[in-house]
């Protein structure tokens, strides 16, 4: 009943389902990834989908739906955790100060400047949510709130900067690294 109250745009569906579901689904993401700020992330961001697709939402059961969502958003932050671990053990052992030579400093210094030079390009609120993004480590939700704007407006100018940077730079790098990197 709550699920055709929802598509209906009843919110008070909406809170019913969000009461009975938060605390399970909370529970369940915290086995999988012990940050409980990842974890409330992960489960507000099911819910804002669930409300946002309410229309268009095929679901039959949606204990099953919630727990699957819930799921995957946790496979797709741990893989997104190994590849950023990925990066940087390869960035540690092939761009150590110490074990870089004259070429493959010029390398990088020619690469750090292409990057430069193609974020100044960037509109310039695509290149400031780039920078805290990738460049003072701040999720998508701290920067949300610091520029009181939407997720998925961050989420989106996040976006924008990779494509641009991807086309950009696919001269400048290799396939492996650009891949680690950009993803």
């Amino acid at each position: 009943m709550l699920l055709i109250y929802l598509r209906t745009g009843d919110e008070k569906a909406f809170r019913e389902i969000y009461l009975r579901y938060w605390k399970k689904l909370y529970s369940t993401t915290l086995r999988r990834i012990q940050s409980p700020d990842v974890v409330e992330e992960i489960v507000q961001d099911i819910f804002l989908r669930l409300w946002e697709r309410r229309n268009s939402l095929q679901v039959d059961c949606l204990e099953a739906y919630l727990f699957s969502s819930v799921r995957y958003a946790a496979i797709n932050h741990i893989k997104s955790m190994l590849v950023q671990e990925r990066y940087a053990d390869y960035a540690y052992v092939h761009f150590a100060e110490g074990s870089s030579t004259t070429d493959e400093q010029m390398d990088l210094d020619e690469l750090m400047n292409a990057v430069e030079q193609q974020l100044n390009d960037l509109p310039e609120k695509t290149r400031h949510i780039f920078r805290m993004n990738r460049l003072e480590y701040q999720s998508v939700k701290e920067i949300s709130s610091k520029l009181k704007v939407p997720e998925r407006t961050v989420e989106y100018h996040l976006s924008q900067a990779i494509k641009s940077l991807r086309i950009y730079l696919r001269d400048y790098l290799l396939p492996s690294i650009f891949i680690v990197f950009f993803s």
